[in-house]
């Protein structure tokens, strides 16, 4: 088991106290390239293939944002 992998379940296991940093550092292992936001903006945005979507950046994440992440990865990770 990879440590990406490891991470996924963590977050799994409790999204509700995830960090930005965090999950940042996990789509980034995933593949996903982020966009940072532009002035006035707090959003980030990630796309890999034809998956985008954007986070604001709050510690910790929302679970709603958390779920669509982890749901993102592991859509990327099936279409391999």
């Amino acid at each position: 088991m990879t440590e990406k992998d490891k991470d996924i379940i963590k977050i799994k296991n409790n999204p509700k106290n995830i960090r930005f940093e965090f999950l940042d550092t996990v789509l980034k292992k995933a593949g996903f390239k982020a966009r940072k936001p532009g002035s006035g903006s707090s959003h980030y945005t990630y796309k890999k293939g034809r998956s985008i979507f954007t986070i604001p950046k709050h510690s910790p994440v929302l679970i709603c944002y958390v779920k669509k992440a982890v749901e993102f990865i592991e859509k990327e990770e099936k279409e391999k």
